[in-house]
């Protein structure tokens, strides 16, 4: 008698593929209740609920994912997992959009061989790839700076009655509180603009 089937669904938090994810699982027969998800940001790996599933698994289980880059972030994490899972835990892993890396159809050595190999070369491609695709938009990014394209929030800009107010504070009339109040500003703003303020008027 073979074990439980799971699945495993990995998406940012943009990520669009959740439900495609969750169909092609469902077209393998595995069930809403014995699928886990983590929805993370790029660079928060932490994976609660995969964590969580690696600890329900038990020999003899399959463990259902879309694509070899559920697994992990780079090459050396998606080769730690599979280790992980088929040698320690002695679970079966089946990656739907690549049928020869499903461990049930390759117990033989020339089959066990093949598996590892192509394992080996998805997870390298999908490391290339994520790098590739960084580096594509670092590119993108600093050619949009050359064009003069501003990035993050637009600068806050100072009130008109600004000089009043900081002149109120400097003389103690205002106090810190009621001069953030009055600029619509925060502290590290404030002092910002007013350090600017002063550059700008000069010594007098």
């Amino acid at each position: 008698m073979g074990g439980k089937a799971y699945g495993y669904i990995r998406v940012s938090s943009t990520d669009q593929n959740e439900e495609r994810q969750r169909l092609a699982l469902a077209e393998k027969g595995i069930g809403p209740e014995n699928i886990f998800m983590d929805k993370q940001s790029g660079k928060d790996f932490r994976r609660p609920q995969y964590r969580r599933m690696v600890k329900a698994l038990g020999p003899g289980d399959l463990l259902c994912v879309l694509s070899i880059d559920r697994l992990g972030r780079n090459y050396q994490e998606i080769q730690d997992q599979w280790r992980l899972l088929t040698k320690k835990k002695g679970v079966d892993i089946c990656v739907l959009d690549m049928p020869l890396l499903d461990t049930r159809t390759a117990k033989d050595l020339m089959g066990t061989f093949i598996a590892d190999l192509v394992l080996q070369i998805l997870s390298f491609v999908a490391q290339s790839e994520r790098e590739n695709i960084r580096k594509r938009q670092e590119q993108g990014i600093e050619a949009a700076r050359r064009r003069g394209v501003k990035f993050g929030r637009p600068a806050l800009s100072a009130p008109r009655d600004f000089e009043r107010i900081v002149r109120g504070w400097e003389e103690k009339t205002l106090t810190l509180p009621q001069a953030l109040r009055q600029c619509g500003m925060s502290q590290a703003t404030f002092y910002r603009r007013v350090r600017e303020y002063r550059q700008g008027r000069g010594p007098g």
